[in-house]
């Protein structure tokens, strides 16, 4: 029963987000379950309510089109496949936790929503988390840097929620801060991993970007 709802809910994301380019696709979810399932091992957590809550947490997401703030999709798919209410209730709270506010960090209430929110975060970060930020900064027309904007601190949610900026801000503004928010032992662990490649890679962002780079020197010497 538990496998044949885990099922369905892989082939209900994959066509959900069948056409998705934002970096919200069908893999990110797959990855979130996948890294998800792994902590939830090692904590010792409700497995299958991590890995429900983990495959679904995007389908109501604000970002989408398709989003609603009532998680009616949550709702409905669990519906259909027969869960219980308190079933659906829990999934749903800890699907409403998980997000990043762009003021502080919301610790969710279950060991379940901690480990789903490590998940999500972790695949924000490292080279995954450039290659999404990238794909979802070109989807909402975000410049890749503009020096003049400078890194921008949120007072609320709707400041954050409709704020474009640039995508290199959004590792200051964002996902530089999320390693030190992490909830289990074993996200804290991933995170430093990929913390440390996005440091690395702003490092030769700045580098190139002001020409230091030495084969960058020679490129634009042998230009003019």
């Amino acid at each position: 029963m538990k496998e044949k709802i885990i099922s369905d809910a892989i082939t209900y994301i994959k066509n959900v987000f069948s056409n998705d380019t934002t970096g919200h696709d069908f893999y990110h979810s797959l990855r979130v379950y996948k890294t998800a399932t792994y902590i939830a091992e090692k904590e010792d957590a409700n497995l299958f309510i991590v890995q429900l809550s983990a495959l679904l947490h995007d389908v109501d997401d604000y970002k989408l089109e398709f989003g609603n703030s009532e998680l009616k999709n949550t709702r409905s798919f669990l519906g259909a496949n027969n869960m219980s209410k308190t079933e659906i209730d829990i999934i749903c709270d800890i699907i409403s936790q998980v997000s990043f506010k762009g003021i502080s960090s919301y610790v969710p209430s279950t060991l379940e929503g901690k480990i789903v929110q490590d998940a999500d975060r972790l695949d924000s970060i490292g080279a995954i988390g450039i290659a999404r930020t990238f794909a979802y900064g070109g989807s909402i027309g975000r410049a890749i840097y503009l020096p003049e904007i400078k890194p921008k601190k949120f007072t609320n949610m709707d400041e954050y929620k409709y704020y474009v900026g640039t995508t290199i801000n959004h590792f200051y503004e964002k996902l530089l801060q999320i390693k030190s928010g992490m909830n289990t032992e074993e996200g804290k662990k991933l995170a430093l991993q990929r913390h440390v490649f996005m440091e690395e890679f702003l490092k030769e962002f700045f580098c190139e970007w002001d020409c230091k780079n030495e084969l960058s020197k020679r490129y634009f010497k042998y230009e003019r």
